[in-house]
């Protein structure tokens, strides 16, 4: 499969490592440019691109870039990308953090529900829960004892079963966790969020989620910080 991937911090450049390494085309992009990324295509094999190379002639995309960063992409960036492209969004919304206050996130609409506004693209919401540590060191083969699982959530089943599929070959169980506007159950402060769940575990505490943020998921008056000093 040949995969474009946007962003190429810890989660993109770990998905850059494992998926050159499954045998996969990789075209990788970041903000400031293909030069930056010599060192990481050296490495792998994957191709530093542009965003918008990075959409076209590719079979899925991987956005996976700060939340606050997702209004600043190309405008139109996918409007030549056919429809059949699964786009994956791995984000998760700090507000404390780094993101500074989203107001529709912050009025409680689903962070990748908001992604997909601001793309004008249905997106599939996977790969936000897990350190990307654990994503690089822990695949397992299918059916090894304490194989971690990852939540998948989308409104298009065939474009969920693509990821579902992946997810799979990076050595995890995927569990279908529904609708895109249920994908607030695997957001941050959720039961689900950075814990290594097998696939029961992971389908019970998608369940045991509670919607409403608690306050240390919130914007403050003086948000963003950092992660070091969150306000």
């Amino acid at each position: 499969m040949k995969v474009g991937i946007i962003g190429a911090g810890q989660i993109g450049g770990t998905l850059t490592r494992r998926l050159t390494d499954l045998g996969h085309e990789v075209l990788v992009a970041n903000s400031r440019g293909p030069d930056t990324l010599s060192h990481l295509a050296a490495k792998t094999g994957a191709t530093a691109v542009s965003a918008p190379e990075a959409v076209h002639g590719v079979d899925l995309v991987i956005v996976t870039i700060p939340e606050k960063n997702i209004p600043n992409l190309p405008a139109r960036l996918f409007a030549d990308t056919p429809d059949q492209v699964v786009v994956v969004d791995t984000g998760n919304y700090y507000p404390r953090q780094r993101d500074g206050r989203i107001e529709a996130i912050e009025a409680g609409m689903p962070e990748s529900t908001w992604v997909a506004q601001q793309l004008g693209r249905p997106v599939i919401k996977a790969f936000n829960n897990i350190y990307a540590s654990r994503l690089l060191e822990s695949g397992r083969p299918k059916g090894a004892a304490g194989r971690i699982a990852l939540p998948v959530s989308g409104d298009d089943q065939a474009a969920k079963a693509i990821v579902l599929k992946l997810v799979d070959e990076l050595g995890f169980d995927g569990v279908d966790a529904g609708k895109l506007d249920e994908s607030w159950r695997q957001q941050p402060g959720t039961p689900v969020y950075t814990k290594d769940f097998d696939a029961d575990g992971v389908r019970r505490a998608l369940s045991e989620a509670t919607r409403e943020r608690t306050p240390e998921w919130r914007a403050t008056a003086k948000s963003p910080g950092s992660f070091n000093a969150p306000v």
